[in-house]
């Protein structure tokens, strides 16, 4: 069948239209994203602007009439943090339904863990034994292990790269050179806040095999020398704790404009990669792990992969 998904983030609205049936290994056919940054469009009171709401509203339109165009059996539509925790968030939810007929799904933080954690394990199979899988969004880091396809433990806290450049780093947003005094308080702030679930992740013993997904994670893993995404989805990448302290080290002494002219980088979301690597950092020292692989799939194959599973009855 073909499945449209729809992934409403903190940074994109993100299209991604697959041919796939449970077993099979789902083959991409169109990919079409919107950076909206609507975390940045929720003002001091906690609502979501109405610049915001209409930006978001195109985009719906526009990938329901893509995903309708390539004849998508089901269109999965989603969102998380930015409208989960907007004081509007149900309202404008609402409306997008009545104005589109696209019902866009809240996933909490711990449904993101749980189906990146899906991901995951179908990606690297049961042959990597004990996963602990690590997912820095726009709004928030989600953590999860176990030796299952369900993790033992799931956990999303408010750490995401776009949430905490806004809070420690607003200098980056106008391309400016990270301050090193707030980059030493972001840090701090992520240790305390991580330090509770680092025994909890290893609870069941330290990982065979620890992961991470997301931008963030490929972004810094490519500054630190991982191959290219045009090399392939199957070439190892791995990020060490090593390679994460030279990458900050450089990050941390660049204006957020001239390392969006590097190879690797998104120059959309070159500002959030100092805050970003600092959280990578505070989480892999949590967790206690050397070193990371990086995983291609994520949160959207999750989803697919979770819904291929209902339609076979599993």
């Amino acid at each position: 069948m073909r499945l449209g998904v729809l992934d409403v983030g903190s940074n994109t609205v993100h299209l991604v239209v697959v041919d796939a049936h449970r077993g099979a290994h789902p083959t991409p056919m169109h990919d079409d994203r919107w950076l909206l940054r609507l975390a940045e469009h929720v003002g001091d009171d906690g609502d979501l602007s109405e610049a915001g709401e209409k930006a978001l509203l195109t985009a719906v339109q526009q990938a329901q009439r893509q995903a309708a165009d390539r004849t998508c059996d089901e269109l999965l539509a989603f969102v998380t943090s930015a409208i989960r925790e907007a004081g509007n968030g149900a309202a404008v939810l609402r409306r997008v339904r009545e104005e589109t007929g696209v019902d866009l799904q809240v996933l909490t933080g711990e449904d993101e863990a749980r189906l990146t954690f899906l991901a995951a394990r179908r990606w690297f199979g049961w042959s990597a034994g004990r996963l602990l899988v690590m997912d820095i969004g726009g709004g928030s880091l989600e953590l999860a292990s176990g030796i299952d396809e369900e993790p033992a433990v799931a956990i999303s806290l408010p750490l995401g790269a776009g949430r905490m450049t806004r809070r420690f780093l607003p200098e980056a947003l106008t391309g400016g050179r990270p301050d090193l005094a707030a980059l030493a308080a972001l840090d701090e702030h992520a240790a305390d806040l991580l330090a509770p679930v680092g025994d909890q992740l290893r609870a069941g013993g330290p990982p065979d095999l620890a992961v991470a997904t997301s931008k963030t994670f490929r972004t810094v893993a490519r500054l630190a020398g991982a191959a290219p995404y045009g090399a392939g989805l199957r070439v190892l990448r791995e990020l060490s704790t090593t390679g994460l302290d030279q990458v900050l080290g450089f990050v941390a002494r660049i204006e957020s404009g001239a390392l969006a002219e590097l190879q690797g980088v998104s120059p959309q979301r070159a500002h959030q990669v100092p805050a970003g690597a600092v959280v990578a950092r505070a989480a892999m020292r949590a967790v206690d792990v050397p070193s990371v692989r990086i995983c291609p799939w994520a949160l959207r194959e999750g989803i697919i992969l979770r819904r291929l599973d209902q339609l076979e009855g599993a």
